[in-house]
């Protein structure tokens, strides 16, 4: 083992003990593979070795000097340093146990999502424009950096921003409600601007270099489709819409397990034409089964009186529905008064 792959290997101990479990790529080096190759994984994109063992074979091939027998060797070497077989239904309950939630701001509505955004799991937040979705975004930016006791994540934020909606004034307001130094939030919250959907999709992959290298809690994504909806128009090019948003969500999902974030993404909304225009809500989510398929839970954001919003959980695997009432405030977003 090389004293490069020895430190790396303190390091990940270290950060298991932290509550994070992402194992460097360079770890593959004491387990037979070359430094060259573990440089060209690397180079490709692959960070960690769970990114490794998560991926295909082909996906492996696919890297310029990669056979079919160096992926297997690959994917062998990564399955020793990662646990993907079965478990029983204890072991992954006490694992869900020490998951971590991070707090909305609201007390209602942290009661209904059982504390707060769940870390490991993508959370899925739509509705028409002024609900409140970038007001929750901005202020998960913020929570996401306080300690666990305080329902925090103890990690830094990722923030994709496709709207041009990000204010950091307002994370600036936000820290100063949770006592926190404002200038030190916003240097922990990492921002980039996507201009189309495929560069989206190659944040992700920066992303995943950032996250190896230091400590995050929450990815944000604000708003997943917005950019879709125009890189992609008419029903021509639905399948190839829909194809690159799987994708997208993949690498999303991939993040939760690769390094045990909470992602929140924003939705809009678009008006049904399929003969439910007379229900109560003739608005349906962008992205259609593809989107609700990978969302874990599914946040309903809907205007009420004056500066309320109304927030419903629409879908969980462990959650039941019910609605909780948020105000904002010039703090963030907290308890209505009233």
């Amino acid at each position: 083992m090389s004293r490069a792959a020895a430190r790396q290997e303190e390091e990940v101990i270290e950060e298991e003990e932290n509550g994070v479990s992402a194992i460097p790529i360079i770890s593959l080096e004491g387990n037979g593979i070359s430094a060259q190759d573990v440089k060209k994984l690397k180079d490709a994109g692959f960070h960690t070795v769970q990114r490794v063992a998560f991926s295909t074979k082909k996906a492996l091939i696919d890297i310029r000097g990669f056979s079919e027998n160096k992926a297997d060797k690959v994917l062998e070497a990564a399955g020793k340093l990662v646990h993907m077989g079965f478990s029983t239904a204890a072991q992954f309950a006490d694992i869900r146990e020490t998951l971590v939630t991070v707090s909305t701001g609201c007390g209602e509505l942290d009661k209904i999502l059982a504390g707060g955004i769940e870390t490991g799991s993508i959370t899925e937040c739509y509705g028409e424009f002024r609900t409140g979705k970038t007001q929750l975004c901005h202020q998960l930016a913020v929570t996401c950096q306080l300690p666990f006791d305080q329902g925090g994540g103890e990690g830094r934020c990722l923030y994709i921003d496709t709207e041009g909606t990000f204010r950091p004034e307002r994370c600036r307001k936000i820290a100063e409600r949770y006592g926190l130094d404002p200038e030190a939030v916003l240097e922990n919250i990492v921002y980039a601007r996507a201009h189309n959907s495929d560069h989206q999709s190659k944040l992700l992959t920066e992303a995943a270099e950032m996250m190896s290298q230091a400590r995050f809690s929450l990815v944000i994504v604000d708003s997943v489709t917005g950019l879709y909806r125009t890189d992609y128009t008419g029903r021509g090019q639905l399948s190839a819409r829909q194809m690159h948003l799987a994708q997208f969500l993949r690498q999303l999902s991939t993040l939760t397990s690769e390094f045990g974030v909470a992602v929140v993404v924003t939705n809009q909304v678009v008006a049904q034409v399929d003969g439910a225009m007379f229900a109560a809500d003739p608005t349906k989510p962008i992205g259609g089964n593809i989107m609700a398929h990978a969302a874990t839970t599914r946040l309903k954001f809907r205007k009420g009186k004056g500066d309320q919003r109304i927030v419903k959980i629409v879908d969980s695997p462990n959650l039941p529905e019910s609605d909780a009432i948020f105000a904002i405030s010039d703090s963030g977003i907290g308890d209505p008064t009233d």
